[in-house]
């Protein structure tokens, strides 16, 4: 396309320069030859006034070499014959005063009355110009042009021309090689940029330049790609999810075949649960490799957190029971309305619930506790476990906090949940000596800034310690 645009425009551009430079070098040629013979009619409009008042050959001499012309022998007069005195040539290449046209071009302009100009053999030409005499007889001043004269100039302004011309090319071909290059190059990039993302390239992006069209290509792709990406990350996201949604039922179907005893029926059921288990996490560890580092947020309506939290309690508390453990449950017992969806909340209340059950003995007490503030929403989870060593590193994803057996993606389920929301997730210790997870929800979608982080804090603290 480039070569293309550089190969039309060459073509235009040379016609063009041809149909102007060709008829101005003629121009120009004309110009230079008019400029010769009018000079040559000046010259012979100066001997005129001798003519009319004397053909006497020696005062006529005179005047002729006292004139351009006839100092470079350059012009003759021809007087014909005047009351009985024989015809007069004065001037002329030799010293005949002949002339250069010969005498037949001369009686040809004294017969026909007006000027004329001849050829000469030899090269150049001859300027024949009548004049009246008093006696009324015609006399003939006759004036050379050389070849040179008549084209001065001429060779000097075609070569100006072609240059100008030749210039004019060069410069329509360089202009055309940029503009095609910055129609090309954007192209290419977009045309590079999309095989790229073909090939699963999802970084692949181009830059947003070059002509309005092409700007707006590189847009429409970037978003494509962008979208691409955030589809991909959610499909693999929600992979990763469900999947451990289903550790939920297997903690319950683990606690089930462990008290099933012994006997080679309970081997097989805990042997094929924990290999469910395995299978789950390599789904699970799967996915997060493969997922894009943008965050997802999250989408639906808003649900009665107290509703999920005690449906969700049933749930769980019937393991306690079996396990042993001493469950309490506070702050639930009025609506309390969240903009989280109810499968997004029941999930991250299963993920810590969850690995509450995985992750502390059996017979350790926990507690859910629900506050509602003005602007948010703080659940806590606490427990009376052993701790998490490193509560910084398991709220990073894909780190299980130093706990053995964890894909770290529970925590990241939460996290995100409030996220979402404009709030946060902080582990710390319990009032049961175990960890507390504290999830903060905001109300009014705003991110927390300092000032109101502390204060969610110190609100925390004083209705815990109530």
């Amino acid at each position: 396309m480039r070569w293309a645009l550089v190969k039309v425009c060459l073509a235009v551009t040379t016609m063009v320069v041809a149909a102007f430079a060709v008829p101005l070098g003629l121009v120009v040629r004309e110009m230079a030859s008019d400029r010769a013979f009018s000079n040559a009619e000046r010259q012979a409009a100066t001997i005129g006034p001798t003519l009319s008042i004397t053909t006497d050959p020696l005062q006529l001499r005179k005047a002729v070499e006292s004139t351009q012309m006839g100092a470079a022998r350059r012009m003759a007069v021809h007087v014909p014959a005047v009351a009985g005195a024989a015809a007069v040539d004065i001037g002329g290449p030799g010293e005949s005063g002949a002339g250069w046209a010969g005498a037949q071009a001369v009686a040809e302009t004294r017969g026909y009355g007006r000027g004329m100009t001849t050829s000469v053999p030899g090269g150049g030409s001859a300027l024949l110009q009548p004049t009246a005499l008093g006696s009324g007889d015609i006399a003939v001043i006759e004036i050379y042009v050389p070849e040179s004269e008549v084209s001065n100039g001429v060779t000097t302004a075609w070569l100006v021309l072609a240059g100008v011309g030749l210039a004019l090319i060069v410069g329509s071909v360089a202009v055309a090689d940029r503009l095609g290059a910055r129609l090309v190059r954007p192209a290419e990039r977009l045309a590079d940029a999309a095989h790229r993302l073909g090939e699963g390239k999802l970084g692949a992006r181009v830059s947003e330049e070059g002509p309005k069209e092409l700007r707006s290509a590189a847009v429409a792709f970037n978003s494509m790609a962008d979208q691409v990406v955030e589809l991909l990350a959610s499909e693999r996201e929600l992979a990763a999810d469900l999947s451990h949604r289903l550790r939920t039922p297997l903690t319950v179907l683990r606690l089930n075949a462990a008290s099933l005893g012994e006997g080679p029926a309970a081997e097989q059921t805990r042997a094929a649960v924990e290999q469910l288990e395995r299978e789950v996490d390599t789904i699970i560890r799967t996915a997060r490799e493969q997922r894009p580092t943008a965050a997802q947020g999250f989408s639906g309506g808003g649900c009665d957190a107290s509703e999920v939290i005690r449906e969700r309690m049933d749930f769980w508390s019937a393991l306690a029971e079996d396990e042993g453990r001493e469950v309490r449950l506070a702050g639930v017992d009025r609506v309390v309305r969240i903009p989280v969806a109810r499968p997004e909340l029941a999930a991250a209340l299963d993920a810590m619930l969850g690995n509450v059950f995985r992750h502390t003995p059996e017979g350790t007490p926990f507690a859910v506790d629900v506050h509602d503030a003005t602007d948010a929403v703080i659940v806590l989870v606490s427990d009376a476990g052993p701790g998490i060593v490193d509560p910084d590193a398991a709220l990073r994803r894909g780190n299980d906090g130093g706990r053995d057996g964890s894909t770290g993606l529970g925590l990241d389920i939460v996290r995100r949940v409030a996220e979402s929301t404009g709030g946060d997730v902080r582990l710390g210790r319990s009032v049961l000596g175990g960890t507390e997870v504290r999830v903060w929800i905001a109300l009014d979608g705003r991110t927390r800034g300092g000032s109101a982080g502390a204060r969610g804090r110190r609100g925390g603290r004083r209705k815990r310690s109530r």
